[in-house]
């Protein structure tokens, strides 16, 4: 009787395994399921996307919406998709830099009520961001800046969670290693661009992806301080073919799959990185 024991024990494991496995499976399509109707659908006529009953492939596969979207006469999708690019790829630099330099001086330089000005800094995040857009807008409008790209780039200069786990990145590097570079002769500046930042790479890499979306995917910000159609980025010119074209969802499901490619690409090359950014260097500060 006691050879049953391992084989009940193993067909316990393989039982818990194929349960948890099925569940997974099901979360995962709930989350994949919008995206693949957003593709059948941006493949569909204005008729065949609430079609009943509903069907996964169309009729005829409409290729000519992507043409429709990318070449329309008042909201161009290629002009929305480089403004988009040019504010996405400068705000994420600037961002990233600022960030660095402000993540080390919270890390590694030491003055005068630095834990507390660290606490206040993260206590910014707790204001709703609703609450800025006055502010910006006359800030904005007094500069010049008002309905510009630049307006947008400003927006995302400075971000405390970035900041943050930048900082607690930098905390887990040995501080033996700044000091024995500070014994050689190199400057702060030295020390964040040769030892911090090599060190801190997969916590770059998945701020990246991160703040890629965020600022990809921002709506609100350009609603508010962007007027001219020529400076539209791409989720504020989606809106427009439910407001002025009377809700072509096959349109706008086709311009979402088009601005979701970026997305799918900036991830699949920096996947790696991202657990390990975000995990590493959590625990400690």
């Amino acid at each position: 009787m006691k050879h049953l024991f391992p084989i009940a024990k193993k067909s316990k494991q393989f039982m818990t395994k194929a349960v948890l496995t099925a569940v997974m499976f099901f979360f995962v399509y709930l989350m994949i399921f919008p995206l693949l109707w957003m593709v059948s659908s941006s493949l569909k006529s204005g008729k065949e996307v609430f079609g009943n009953p509903f069907r996964w492939l169309p009729e005829t596969f409409q290729w000519s919406n992507y043409a429709k979207v990318w070449n329309n006469k008042y909201y161009p999708f290629g002009r929305m998709f480089m403004n988009s690019t040019i504010v996405v790829v400068i705000s994420i630099t600037l961002m990233l830099g600022i960030s660095s330099l402000a993540a080390y001086a919270f890390a590694k330089m030491e003055f005068k009520g630095r834990n507390a000005f660290f606490f206040c800094f993260l206590a910014t995040m707790m204001i709703p961001t609703q609450l800025l857009l006055i502010p910006r807008f006359i800030i904005f409008n007094s500069l010049g800046l008002y309905n510009t790209l630049q307006a947008l780039v400003v927006c995302h200069l400075v971000n405390v969670l970035s900041v943050f786990l930048l900082r607690q990145q930098f905390v887990s590097i040995p501080q033996e290693l700044s000091e024995a570079a500070c014994i050689d002769g190199a400057g702060h500046f030295t020390i964040l661009m040769r030892i911090m930042v090599p060190l801190a790479k997969p916590a770059f890499l998945s701020l990246l992806i991160l703040s890629f979306v965020w600022f990809w995917n921002d709506y609100e910000n350009p609603l508010i301080f962007i007027r001219s159609k020529e400076l539209y980025t791409i989720p504020l010119g989606l809106q427009v073919y439910k407001d002025d074209f009377a809700a072509q969802y096959e349109l706008m499901m086709a311009g979402s799959t088009i601005a979701i490619v970026p997305i799918l690409i900036v991830f699949m090359f920096f996947q790696k990185y991202f657990i390990a950014g975000l995990s590493s260097g959590g625990v400690k500060g």
